[in-house]
């Protein structure tokens, strides 16, 4: 725990650093949304949008401090702790990279925001696929649907494919963001990919479920 949790707290401290640091070069707005083709269309006050992100991580640092603790029993985040705070890491690296990304496209424009923004979220999924497996029952991460919350079988079961779909997904995503693809093309097929490699676990924990029902293996 310790040394995820300390990597976690110097990643916030230098998204607020950093952002300090950029902050005068900054315009007095800035994006904070941007369209399908990847323009801006809706934009924030620089004090505003420069600090929303480097804010939430402070509050997602809070809250996963705070989600053991509250965690019903049976349920307890300390059977995989290791892990929990791992993803709570990449959920994090996550968010500092988005608000760089931001920071950068207000500072210099010269970026292409939707290949960027895809390209980081792919590169997450494939990467917190590889802890997926390691997850254990819980109400707060992971493939929480009412069949794997009912078993722990199917719940081990499903994170071991969904593990492998995730990293699929993602890795197929970077992939086609770094293609010369037209933007319509690339983004569909990362859209695709994510959809697929999120409900396939979805399915198979009912199918999964519903057949060690029948077999009376539950």
């Amino acid at each position: 725990m310790k040394r995820p949790l300390t990597i976690a707290a110097v990643l916030t401290a230098l998204a607020w650093v950093g952002t300090a640091v950029v902050y005068p070069w900054l315009p007095e707005t800035i994006p904070s949304h941007w369209n399908i083709q990847g323009q801006p269309d809706q934009f924030s006050p620089k004090w505003f949008g420069a600090f929303i992100l480097p804010a939430s991580m402070i509050l997602m640092l809070g809250l996963a401090l705070v989600l053991p603790r509250i965690s019903p029993r049976h349920f307890e985040v300390d059977t995989f702790k290791s892990t929990y705070w791992m993803v709570m890491l990449l959920v994090l690296a996550l968010f500092a990279y988005l608000h760089v990304i931001t920071l950068w496209a207000g500072v210099n424009g010269r970026i292409d925001v939707g290949r960027a923004l895809f390209g980081g979220i792919f590169g997450f999924l494939a990467i917190m696929g590889n802890y997926l497996s390691k997850v254990r029952r819980n109400f707060w991460m992971g493939v929480r649907t009412p069949w794997t919350l009912a078993s722990d079988r199917v719940w081990n079961d499903t994170h071991r494919l969904a593990a492998k779909t995730l990293v699929i997904a993602g890795a197929g995503g970077v992939l086609v963001t770094l293609l010369p693809l037209p933007q319509g093309v690339w983004m569909g097929i990362g859209i695709g990919l994510i959809l697929l490699g999120a409900l396939i676990p979805v399915v198979y924990s009912l199918v999964h479920y519903k057949q060690l029902e029948a077999r009376g293996e539950l």
